[in-house]
């Protein structure tokens, strides 16, 4: 146990008086380097300028997540003595902890929780939590926090090296995001898809960027798609400073990029927590496409350049830089304008549910119902083929939520006027909707037994009711899925 740890054992356990200045303020999160990285420079710039003290959950393990990314054991991200002062180890209990964000709040506010001695402090991981501090003095400044962090000496070096690379003038960076939006399980939900700018929006970026005397240097996850960039551009790349040094070590080598990126004018990206790090690194803005397109235009541009240069990307970049013009402009287009886009899009990426589920939805907010349920039913059949357990593997587009996000969310309306027009395919998705989302249980059992009245033999019909029956599956928690199988066991019996 560290010096750190046992003193608040200690505190926790009554053996020596908590002093109001010992509380905490903890950045806590479990996603990727970004998101950690910000939360502690919010946690401890707002620790630095209450008086608190600033602690961290960091992983002793390496923990990898092939659709996105490796994070490194804590020891090799920090120094030891920034590790001894504030890491809390892999986990805290949250229970002990209040939670900043979500509603403004004040230094007096947290003086009167700390006098009342029932918390250790707060969790902090809300990124936006600084904008609903309601300031009486200096803003806390997560810039000067984070650059103050103490890192470990590789990762020190380099953010030294990109501190000393020579730039040729003035430039701007393009953040070209990809990793499981465009290539991985995210591309099948949508709900992230403004946190990349699509590659084939880059050559666009990058003449206008220069139009305003700035040279563009591109940071990205896909070496071919920043090399072609480059080729056809000139912008430059981050290998162009030397970044081949730190290859094969994906930590340091986002260090170097971040460093690279906060030296620049400006930062252009989606909305990617990578890239605000670089911003506040640097002190920079971190800006939109708006900022240089409309989403009319940007979209105009990304089928120009498709339909010119298509080949020239991957097929599931070229099929996000559709889907991305497509959740630009829908609602704003015509329901025939949108397929035209999903189904470009479904054609480079066959595998991807969710595109079927937009196309069928299209034709239910036209009202042409016989249209959408035929979609439904092919998708259904086809993967009841390869698999019978409910849910298919579209259902889990149809209701799965992410981040907070619902991929279908625009058009649960749209299914259920379907269902009641009494077209079974969409009745089968209502039901499993109503369940899932919804939770309304009533609801879903009566959409589902009115869907094996009007097709009685239907096996797929028949699977989806008894899934049903069985109620919502829990997402966590040992005794409520113990429950729930127990539930199962009696419904079989």
């Amino acid at each position: 146990m560290n010096g750190f740890s046992a003193t608040l054992k200690r505190a926790m356990s009554g053996s020596e008086p908590r002093d109001d200045r010992s509380m905490l303020i903890v950045a806590n999160r479990i996603d990727g380097l970004g998101g950690r990285l910000l939360a502690m420079a919010n946690a401890k710039s707002l620790a630095d300028r209450l008086g608190y003290r600033f602690g961290f959950t960091w992983n002793s393990r390496d923990i990898t997540d092939e659709d996105s990314h490796t994070v490194d054991v804590v020891g090799k991200i920090f120094s030891g003595d920034f590790i001894e002062k504030h890491w809390l180890g892999d986990r805290i209990k949250p229970a002990d902890f209040g939670v900043l964000g979500g509603s403004v709040f004040a230094p007096s506010d947290l003086e009167a929780v700390a006098r009342s001695g029932k918390l250790r402090g707060w969790i902090c991981d809300d990124f936006g939590v600084l904008d609903i501090f309601r300031d009486e003095g200096v803003r806390p400044n997560p810039s000067e926090a984070l650059r103050a962090f103490g890192f470990a000496p590789a990762v020190r070096q380099a953010l030294d090296a990109a501190g000393k690379c020579r730039f040729p003038g003035p430039m701007a960076a393009l953040h070209l995001r990809s990793g499981d939006i465009v290539y991985g399980q995210y591309r099948k939900r949508l709900v992230f898809a403004d946190k990349v700018i699509p590659s084939t929006l880059a050559k666009a970026v990058v003449a206008e960027l220069s139009s305003k005397g700035l040279t563009t240097l591109l940071v990205g996850q896909d070496r071919a798609t920043v090399d072609y960039v480059s080729a056809q551009t000139g912008a430059l790349r981050t290998d162009d400073f030397g970044a081949a040094a730190f290859e094969g070590e994906e930590a340091l080598s986002a260090f170097f990029e971040m460093a690279l990126m906060a030296r620049c004018q400006q930062i252009h990206a989606g909305n990617s927590i990578y890239a605000v790090v670089a911003s506040v690194m640097g002190e920079v803005p971190c800006l939109g496409i708006s900022a240089l397109f409309d989403k009319q235009r940007a979209a105009e541009l990304i089928m120009e350049e498709l339909q010119a240069h298509q080949a020239d990307y991957h097929p599931l970049e070229a099929a996000f830089g559709y889907q991305w013009a497509f959740l630009s402009l829908e609602g704003e287009i015509a329901p025939a304008q949108a397929r035209a886009l999903l189904g470009k899009a479904g054609a480079l990426d066959p595998e991807n549910d969710v595109y079927d589920l937009k196309m069928a939805a299209s034709h239910f907010h036209e009202g042409n119902y016989p249209a959408g349920e035929a979609i439904l039913k092919s998708l259904m059949i086809g993967q009841s083929r390869r698999r019978s357990k409910i849910p298919l593997q579209m259902m889990g587009a149809l209701a799965g939520q992410v981040g907070g996000g619902l991929t279908m969310a625009r058009d649960l309306e749209v299914f259920f006027a379907a269902a009641r027009a009494g077209h079974p395919y969409a009745m089968a998705c209502a039901a499993y909707i109503l369940l899932e989302v919804l939770e309304d249980g009533k609801s879903a059992v009566e959409m589902a037994a009115r869907l094996v009245k009007v097709e009685p033999e239907n096996p797929i019909f028949r699977r989806v009711r008894r899934r049903i029956l069985l109620g919502k599956k829990p997402k966590s928690g040992r005794l409520a899925k113990a429950r729930w199988r127990l539930g199962r066991l009696r419904f079989w019996v």
